[in-house]
């Protein structure tokens, strides 16, 4: 892990206001990060305030950081369950000269245009395809539930890492299994037994 190139990209997006992204460390290490997305305009995200969990593997920026929704959303290439993202740029078509910042906006610009042709949640990708009228309402009220203030903290703890803390581990330590055993949850609970 590049951690002078990290610390740049931090302070870049510390910078830069204008663009509807921000990040702040989990913890006092550069390889867990919380990122804040600000729902697109003239979506039904708009006026939203979505958290993503970064993890930085070792091998970045050589590959890609792994990314996932912690806030609730109603999307074609978003887990309703899990969050995980459906993204070319979170996969195969990155490169080391993309940032954490431009993953953040790449993820965000997907909010404004779903590929439902691609999608990870199969069941909000044929509402997409079969009634969008009625996918816009369950993603405008699923914003409001989620995705307005005073509404994230209770959103942000993914559905696993929440089952591990009530065995007894710690948020972190939770986390940090969970990633390492690719979000399994019985890989991640056995991780932490033997530790």
């Amino acid at each position: 892990m590049d951690t002078n190139r990290l610390s740049k990209e931090l302070r870049e997006i510390a910078s830069d206001k204008a663009s509807g992204v921000s990040v702040e460390l989990v913890g006092d290490s550069l390889a867990h990060m919380r990122g804040t997305i600000t729902g697109p305009s003239e979506t039904p995200y708009q006026g939203g305030t979505f958290l993503v969990d970064i993890h930085i593997t070792n091998s970045y920026p050589f590959e890609p950081p792994k990314m996932k929704f912690l806030t609730k959303v109603w999307h074609p290439n978003v887990s309703s369950q899990s969050g995980a993202i459906c993204l070319d740029v979170l996969k195969d078509q990155w490169t080391p000269a993309l940032t954490i910042k431009t993953a953040l906006l790449s993820v965000q610009a997907l909010l404004a245009a779903a590929e439902p042709d691609d999608p990870q949640d199969a069941v909000v990708a044929k509402m997409y395809v079969s009634n969008r009228a009625q996918f816009d309402l369950q993603a405008k009220e699923w914003t409001e539930k989620y995705a307005k203030e005073g509404q994230k903290v209770e959103a942000a703890k993914d559905p696993k890492v929440v089952k591990l803390m009530e065995m007894g581990f710690g948020e972190q330590d939770a986390e940090r299994a969970l990633v390492k055993c690719n979000f399994n949850q019985e890989e991640a609970l056995e991780y932490l037994l033997a530790q």
